[in-house]
């Protein structure tokens, strides 16, 4: 069953494919997405990356978590449902 990352804190030049190789070492990327500015088109500094396989997934996690991107100190979890916000 595919797992979805969160992962946080990523450079702000970071581009889906990067993203998705990063998480390759880890095992199969389904997919991986930076999240952007609707409003600038710039990155956020957050994505998402869905695995294949949740051991991969797991190892990505525990790898993942406190490495160094560019720079910056990734921050990778389980992501969580999408909360509706309240109008």
């Amino acid at each position: 069953m595919a797992k979805k990352l969160f992962v946080g804190n990523l450079p702000y030049t970071t581009t889906n494919e990067e993203l998705g190789e990063y998480f390759a070492q880890f095992g199969e990327v389904l997919s991986a997405a930076v999240i952007m500015d609707r409003a600038t088109g710039r990155s956020k500094g957050f994505g998402f990356v869905e695995m294949t396989n949740d051991a991969e997934a797991d190892s990505a996690i525990a790898k993942g978590d406190g490495a160094e991107m560019d720079g910056r100190k990734l921050t990778v979890s389980e992501a969580r449902p999408k909360v509706e916000a309240a109008r």
